[in-house]
């Protein structure tokens, strides 16, 4: 899943340099003069790995105050991906294996009972660009972790019955459409890349 992920944005980024080389300069010439060397530095270098753990340790150590102090069991703000993918590894960077109870309960349980394999693509400039995890496909696991988070077993039989006559191992992830398009354009304000106006107010239901 981190490689399928890593892999689908670094083509996106080698095509759109490959066949956009015009709309690039453009965008290099009116909204960020470092444009091309970010996309090369994507396009070109493997992405950092490190676990939520060695994460939130490094944050730690690295001298710098936080709005929010990183600590075990915190949902990672902005300012924390910001830094580590453009202050730390200056890189794309993935993160995995994040406490469950933090994550969602169809989230796959780690070996160890306290983590869930779920995994965060964060980028410079951004953040979060790509969400995912591998799914629990064990019955009696899917189970247990509804019942530990208070949930009602008959309000999830549909789900559990997917998983009740034979599942398979699978995985699967989420990105960021507006937030690729800042990644690739070089755009701030993601108002600005939204395909189809949406903000508060614009549209009267």
């Amino acid at each position: 899943d981190m490689q399928v992920a890593e892999d689908m944005v670094r083509f996106c980024v080698k095509h759109v340099m490959d066949h956009c080389a015009d709309d690039l300069e453009l965008f290099e010439k009116f909204v960020d003069p470092t444009l091309k060397q970010t996309l090369e530095n994507i396009a070109h270098n493997d992405f950092a790995r490190v676990s939520y753990e060695e994460a939130i340790e490094l944050m730690k150590k690295s001298g710098k105050k936080f709005e929010y102090a990183p600590e075990y069991g915190i949902d990672m703000q902005t300012e924390h991906e910001r830094f580590l993918a453009e202050v730390y590894f200056k890189k794309p960077v993935i993160v995995y294996n994040y406490p469950k109870e933090i994550k969602a309960f169809y989230m796959r349980l780690n070996d160890d009972g306290k983590t869930v394999a779920a995994m965060d693509v964060l980028v410079p400039r951004i953040g979060e660009l790509i969400g995912g995890s591998q799914r629990e496909e064990r019955y009696d696991v899917l189970t247990s972790r509804i019942k530990e988070l208070g949930m009602r077993i008959e309000d999830y039989e549909w789900y559990l019955d997917s998983r009740k006559y034979g599942s398979v191992p699978h995985a699967g992830f989420g990105l960021g459409f507006e937030r690729m398009m800042m990644l690739i354009t070089g755009i701030s304000n993601i108002r600005d890349v939204i395909p189809f106006p949406r903000t508060p107010k614009s549209v009267n239901f």
